[in-house]
């Protein structure tokens, strides 16, 4: 066994290519990424929405989500309209095409679950909430990694 198979790190990162792998092969007959299939998703369950408040749902910066959208808008998924308020407020809205996915699409989360092994609404349940747990605990030690080293009784490496 490699030593990385070892390190909680590396099954983190190999379950994440693996399951963008997934998404890739599961999405290519709609030509669509799993950053364009997470958006729509986003944009079904919460309705339009500004720019900014879709990249931070989508955790998202705006130089990756702006060119995303911009193919969306061009493949007919989606409109931007700029406020006419203030220009810098973009909107985000479905187009009828876009809406059409969601029927299309909603196959793809019962095939992840039963890729995954999750046989019930429970069990998919518990691992969102394990996910949530461990990735807001990973944001705590990198906004606050004096807090997480003192619990662990390691010294702050001086640069």
């Amino acid at each position: 066994m490699p030593a990385v198979d070892a390190l909680v790190c590396f099954a983190l990162y190999a379950a994440n290519r693996t399951t963008a792998q997934a998404y890739r092969v599961l999405l290519e007959p709609w030509n669509l990424t799993y950053p364009q299939y997470i958006a729509l998703v986003t944009l079904w369950g919460d309705g339009e929405q500004t720019v900014s408040s879709l990249g931070e749902a989508l955790q998202l910066d705006s130089g990756t989500l702006s060119p995303m959208l911009a193919r969306m808008e061009a493949n007919g998924l989606l409109t931007r309209t700029r406020d006419r308020d203030d220009e810098r407020v973009v909107t985000v809205t479905l187009t009828d095409r876009g809406d059409e996915l969601r029927a299309e699409l909603a196959h793809v989360p019962r095939c992840i679950a039963a890729g995954a092994g999750l046989t019930d609404a429970d069990s998919a349940r518990e691992l969102i909430d394990a996910l949530h747990q461990l990735t807001e605990a990973m944001r705590d030690l990198r906004d606050h990694p004096d807090t997480v080293l003192a619990a662990a009784g390691i010294p702050r490496p001086r640069a």
